[in-house]
């Protein structure tokens, strides 16, 4: 479940909500089936982007030592993330 299917749960929900004017005969109330729609489509969007945007977190790491033989200062720089984003 990506940020895309959030977005299509809520505008199958709207549509379902506002513009679907089908009488069932009180068997089914689409209105209320388009806005838990909406309200699952709002959750999953929301998680989504949490998940995307933990993945781009990275640490940097920087590291001097001076060398004993020639006493010249060595830096060290390291960057970890969590992997590329597909």
């Amino acid at each position: 479940m990506g940020i895309g299917t959030g977005i299509a749960l809520f505008v199958i929900g709207a549509i379902l909500a506002f513009a679907v004017n089908v009488d069932l005969g009180g068997v089914v109330n689409l209105a209320l089936i388009g806005y838990i729609l909406m309200a699952a489509g709002v959750v999953v969007f929301l998680i989504s982007l949490v998940m995307v945007f933990r993945r781009r977190q990275s640490v940097a790491t920087t590291r001097s030592a001076v060398d004993p033989a020639s006493g010249e200062q060595v830096t060290r720089s390291t960057r970890e993330s969590d992997g590329p984003l597909v």
